[in-house]
């Protein structure tokens, strides 16, 4: 009786498949599981009744291009389901009742056929060599499917956590700087380093729709500032302490309903993870720019930041708004008035994000900061555009900040920024002073590979244009000139050879020019 189901079941699973065809997607709003009690007071809204000739289907014409798989289903099978008025409703989605009802009406001819004489000696003949001819593929494929389950097993058992997934990334880099120390005629002031940068990121989900980032960050990278006499040779993916292992990040970011997304964190909450950088190619430390102020604009996307919480809205397809609250002195808990979430230093701004298309992406940015030892730009500009009031002078700052990326064909696309700060001496209000930078890149991303990566960076670093009652400003312009080229060796493996140029450093034509070299090697997995 077994082998009788079994080759009744090869002869009408064409019926069956073509039954899966006709019958058309069962639609999402039906794809949610019912409980008990739902699906026992569930009332179809109409009946189906049985068809023998596909002529009865009103809606069915012999154009239609199932028009032969419903002809064999009706008058050879018999197992398919008309509405009430005549009509088959070929075109509308499937609820699960309905798919019940065909797959029932099917079900029931292959025990007709399996008791009766439904099917012909012919039929079994040919069903019997279609078994013989695939009994070794069928038997292989099993042995697949018996050795995937085995594998998953294991993998089940030995997984690091049902709930978290860890990436990491080590960094390799040999670097060096050429020309004289700001203020010097001649010399070299720096030596050739080899240091590196190791990231372990456990990356938590609760929900499926939510994320519980923990970062654990050590490095060994003593920067060029010291030696040079600016931070405009800072690499962009440098970490220092003597590659002691420190939590380097440590925030939450979950969907409130379709359209909302919430951020909370104690540490490393930046404006990089709350807001776009709108510099996709470019913005990561680890496979885009070499330089510090080639990842994204200094003015606000380098302001105070640390703990504090962001929500981030959905307008409509092409519009979404993001605020948020960043304190960098979250985490002290002093007595001092200069301490703590709300009294210490901090920023606290939007970001209005325009998406029209893949392809194009505009942001504007504002912030307010405050800082009792101001760094308004995140070291990537001259000494005085990152504290213009001395080091340890109250600032307050209006951080505007324009972003604009535009992919214009699959192998190149243009980014850049323009970045205004409007500084304030808090305890002298008469004070103040106007930072600007601006950048624009060029990436041709697959150049020459598969993962590859070349890219053009040119700006203006951050510089102080305009001081009131006393406030300095900066004779000249830095320029940034930036080339770099990454090559995918292996899935997880890549090297970027790079060269910075800076003209005119820390904003004055009078020091020489500063060139950086350097070659950073990325391992992730």
């Amino acid at each position: 009786m077994q082998n009788k189901i079994v080759n009744a079941l090869w002869r009408v699973s064409p019926a069956l498949l073509g039954a899966a065809a006709v019958f058309g997607p069962i639609a999402e709003a039906n794809a949610e599981l019912l409980s008990v009690d739902e699906l026992s007071s569930y009332e179809t809204p109409e009946n189906l009744d049985q068809v023998t000739s596909v002529s009865q289907l009103s809606d069915v014409q012999p154009t239609d291009w199932a028009f032969q798989a419903l002809q064999s289903l009706v008058e050879r099978y018999g197992c398919i389901a008309g509405y009430p008025d005549g009509t088959f409703r070929g075109n509308q989605p499937l609820t699960r009742y309905e798919f019940a009802a065909g797959l029932n009406a099917c079900l029931d001819q292959i025990l007709a056929q399996v008791g009766g004489d439904g099917i012909a000696p012919g039929d079994l003949d040919t069903i019997r060599r279609l078994q013989d001819d695939f009994a070794a593929q069928l038997a292989a494929l099993r042995g697949r499917v018996d050795s995937l389950e085995a594998r998953l097993d294991t993998v089940e058992a030995q997984q690091f956590s049902t709930t978290t997934k860890l990436a990491g990334e080590v960094l390799f880099t040999l670097a060096d700087t050429f020309g004289p120390a700001i203020g010097e005629d001649d010399g070299d002031p720096t030596q050739t380093i080899f240091a590196d940068r190791v990231r372990l990121n456990f990356h938590t989900s609760f929900t499926g729709r939510d994320r519980l980032r923990t970062r654990l960050q050590a490095g060994n990278f003593d920067n060029f500032s010291g030696a040079t006499g600016t931070d405009e040779v800072r690499l962009g993916h440098t970490a220092g302490g003597g590659n002691n292992v420190a939590i380097d990040d440590l925030w939450y970011r979950t969907k409130l309903g379709d359209s909302m997304t919430f951020f909370v964190g104690t540490n490393g909450l930046d404006w990089d993870n709350v807001f776009d950088v709108v510099n996709p190619y470019l913005a990561s430390g680890g496979s885009g720019a070499l330089s510090r102020f080639g990842r994204r604009n200094p003015a606000v996307y380098r302001a105070e930041e640390g703990a504090g919480v962001a929500l981030s809205v959905d307008l409509s397809d092409s519009l979404a708004i993001t605020a948020a609250y960043l304190a960098d002195d979250g985490d002290a808990p002093n007595s001092s008035p200069s301490q703590g979430v709300f009294n210490g230093d901090y920023g606290a701004g939007a970001q209005i994000d325009f998406t029209p298309s893949d392809d194009f992406h505009l942001a504007f940015t504002y912030l307010h900061t405050y800082s009792d030892s101001p760094n308004l730009n995140g070291s990537t500009g001259s000494d005085l555009a990152q504290d213009p009031f001395g080091s340890s002078t109250k600032t307050s700052g209006d951080h505007f900040g324009l972003q604009a990326f535009a992919q214009v064909s699959d192998g190149f696309a243009l980014a850049g920024w323009a970045g205004l700060i409007s500084a304030n001496n808090v305890d002298d209000s008469d004070q103040d002073s106007t930072i600007f930078n601006w950048a624009l890149n060029a990436a041709f991303p697959d150049l020459g590979g598969d993962g590859n990566l070349g890219a053009l960076i040119v700006g203006q670093t951050p510089r102080v244009t305009d001081g009131n009652d006393g406030a300095g400003e900066d004779e000249d312009a830095t320029f940034h000139i930036e080339a770099m080229y990454r090559i995918r060796l292996t899935k997880g493996i890549d090297i970027t050879p790079g060269v910075i140029w800076l003209i005119n450093p820390e904003a004055d034509d009078d020091n020489d020019d500063i060139v950086v070299v350097a070659v950073r090697t990325r391992f992730k997995f």
